[in-house]
This record gives structure tokens, sequence and C-alpha cells, in this order.
């Protein structure tokens, strides 16, 4: 059995907007080193469970916890809006800004963090971009600079929706 750390839990969740629920009764435990992958028809609830999670949407009952949330210790992918595919910064801007959480009004990165933010690029292949402005970038190049993102965002809990869209 697992003795990990849970990093995040839900018990008995009804999730869903404006009182009609999409998810009920849903029970899940995660813990430190866990790896949960949720799959389903589009409009079955899995981007309404991200939200939940996040703290970004209240369950309709049922309670959610997620330390590493009110830690700010948590990395989000969500899906890609077309608004998101506009947005006039570098790629390197893009990614260091997964560190913005941790910052408080400090809007100045560590080397540390810059460190990490190049490292993270490297490892998605997009370091080659750093320079290059965001919204000139493939979907595929933009995703892959967002999970860089999400990867500089945590240190305890990854959430991905739909991270492989525009992959090949």
């Amino acid at each position: 059995m697992n003795e990990s750390p849970i990093v995040l839990a839900c018990e008995d969740g009804t999730l869903g907007y404006e009182h009609k629920p999409l998810l009920e009764h849903l029970t899940l435990t995660v813990r430190a080193g866990d790896y949960l992958c949720i799959v389903g028809e589009n409009g079955s609830g899995k981007s309404t469970l991200l939200r939940s999670l996040l703290g970004l949407l209240s369950p309709l009952a049922g309670k959610i916890d997620c330390p590493a949330q009110r830690e700010g210790r948590l990395g989000y992918l969500p899906q890609q809006t077309p608004t998101q595919r506009d947005f006039p910064a570098t790629v390197t801007e893009v990614v260091l800004s997964g560190f913005a959480n941790k910052h408080g009004l400090h809007f100045f990165y560590s080397a540390a963090e810059k460190s990490a933010a190049l490292m993270n690029m490297g490892k998605l292949g997009v370091l080659e971009l750093q320079n290059r402005c965001y919204r000139e970038l493939s979907g595929g190049q933009q995703q892959r600079v967002l999970l860089a993102r999400a990867l500089c965002a945590t240190r305890k809990l990854l959430l991905l929706d739909e991270p492989v869209t525009g992959l090949d």
C-alpha cells in the first residue's frame, strides 16, 4: 500500500454547473508518485473535473482537497483557447510566467528559475524558439511551450487537460 503523502483527494464529489451534475459520487485519492489518467468522450466532464480539482469550480456536493493547489505547487496545462494562441510574448516570457505564482508582487526571476525554464524548454524541444513570439509558433510548438510553463509552476502535482493536442 502506498503511504506517500496525499496530493489530491475527492470524497463523494458531485461536479457540474448551475446545479446540473455531470459527475456524481466521485471518490479518489492521488498520492505523491501516482499517475492518474482520465479518459472519456467529449463533454463527459473531464475538464469540469480538472477545474474542480483546481478550485476554479466548487463541487455541488462532497469535498475536494488539493494541498498542492493551496501551497502554490501545482502546474496546470489547460485546453488552449483562441485568445491564448494569440498571446504577444516571447517563448521565454511564457515559460517563465510559470513561476509567477511564487512571486507575489515581485516581478523578477531568479537565476535558478531562469535556468529551470531553459532546462524545461530543452526537455520539450523548444529551446531554439526561446526568443520567438509565442503567437508565431505552430499549435504543437505552442503546446510544448505551455507544457514547459506548467513544469515550471509545479513541484508536487501536474494537471494536464488535452496535453497532446497538436502534437505529432
